[in-house]
């Protein structure tokens, strides 16, 4: 599916390397942009990130050695306390400025590359960003595009048409996984020799070693108990519910072992998550309901003992990536996205998505048997996940870069509104 990568002596820019903007204006998937554009970089690729300050970590590019370089206005990320609908309002003009100084600086000279992450006003009314994307394609720079998410989540086909659009009007597309290569060719009719399968690179794996005992102390575990983690962001298709029904029978064994919940998302849908707590009589959960720095984020991954990733559906995960490269020993259901990266007691377990009493059964059978979570963590470990993983990626992407600089613009129909 994968495209071979292109011979360089026909760059249009021979004494320069190539010129990329990568473009994720609301900093949707920050430590995604941050980990691929400082390896693009090392790879002497000349990016700019087109993003703001993630505003609950304000130094994730800058501790990377990242500028940012968001168009005009970079101001409305430094504030975190701002309330969530000001936030939005206050975030949505800012990049109506910097679409418009983008427009101006890209018409005058527009990037060879174009590397879109994210369009966050698709799906309104009113897509600016996608129109900004259509207005610098014309001016000839070339656009690939990161496929993070097929469709919307949970949001069935009501984006299907937009998307479909956006497919068409992009040169080269990156996607994390054969399967969703797949989706894009069968039903988006993507011309396959646009679709480049680059793997997920891992997260915070360069980060220290931070302090166990502080950790203990926070969350009251006591020695000797066993510590599973699910984390991230809270969305129903991510099987949390699904999660605290098999965590039941687990407590119901006797196993000592507390199920630590850890991560940001809607307010309802974590008050969903303790309701059903309290109405299933668990004891030994903790719902740490909240943005949790990146150090400590760490330390929830290495303490734990087994980290579960229950979702009844994915496109691709970050937060499988980061437990593959600390060398956890998973428990994920059997999708076809994970058995890309997993096999079924090999490296992890996997249970069919929204079976309880499978994956009950699979927690149990982990926490019972301490050798078997040291080979699935040995096998984890052997993989070398970590920075190597991203210089590959970053020369998969720079390959992908080269293709779509030596390609013929495909037919699109960018005369179309959305």
């Amino acid at each position: 599916m994968k495209a071979s990568p292109m011979s360089t002596h026909n760059l249009p820019v021979k004494t320069r390397p190539i010129r990329v903007y990568m473009m994720d204006l609301l900093a949707t998937v920050p430590y995604y942009t941050a980990y691929l554009a400082r390896a693009l970089l090392q790879d002497g690729v000349n990016v700019r990130v087109g993003s703001i300050t993630y505003y609950l970590d304000p130094q994730c590019f800058r501790e990377r050695g990242l500028r940012l370089d968001p168009g005009c206005v970079d101001v409305v990320g430094r504030f975190a306390s701002l309330p969530r609908f000001l936030r939005r309002v206050a975030k949505l003009s800012e990049m109506a400025l910097n679409l418009a100084a983008l427009t101006v600086r890209f018409l005058l000279r527009p990037p060879h590359i174009l590397h879109v992450q994210y369009l966050p006003m698709l799906r309104t009314r009113l897509p600016l960003d996608y129109l900004f994307v259509l207005a610098v394609r014309r001016r000839g720079a070339r656009i690939v595009l990161t496929v993070h998410d097929v469709l919307p989540h949970d949001t069935a086909n009501r984006y299907r048409a937009k998307f479909t659009r956006l497919y068409r009007n992009t040169d080269q597309l990156i996607c994390h996984s054969t399967h969703v290569a797949q989706r894009l060719a069968q039903e988006f009719d993507v011309s396959r020799d646009r679709i480049h399968v680059i793997p997920h690179g891992p997260f915070f794996f360069d980060l220290p070693a931070g302090n166990d005992t502080a950790l203990r102390t926070r969350y009251a575990l006591q020695d000797g108990r066993l510590l599973v983690l699910w984390q991230g962001i809270l969305f129903p298709y991510k099987g949390l519910d699904v999660l605290l029904d098999a965590w039941q029978a687990v407590e119901a064994a006797g196993v000592d072992a507390i199920l630590i919940v850890a991560g940001t998302g809607a307010a309802d849908l974590f008050a969903q998550a303790q309701a059903q707590v309290k109405q299933l009589g668990l004891r030994n959960v903790i719902l740490d309901v909240r943005f949790i720095p990146t150090e400590d984020l760490v330390d929830l991954y290495r303490a734990a003992d087994v980290v579960v990733y229950p979702y009844r559906q994915i496109t691709t995960s970050g937060a499988l990536a980061t437990g593959i490269s600390l060398g956890k020993p998973v428990i994920a259901s059997d999708l076809p996205v994970f058995r890309e990266l997993l096999t079924d007691d090999v490296d992890a377990m996997l249970v069919p998505p929204g079976d309880v009493p499978a994956l009950a059964g699979a927690i149990l059978r982990v926490l019972h048997d301490p050798a078997l979570r040291s080979r699935l963590s040995a096998v984890m470990q052997a993989k070398d996940f970590g920075a190597t993983s991203w210089l590959r990626i970053a020369a998969d992407t720079k390959a992908v870069y080269e293709q779509a600089l030596h390609s013929t613009t495909p037919d699109a129909d960018t005369a179309r509104p959305v």
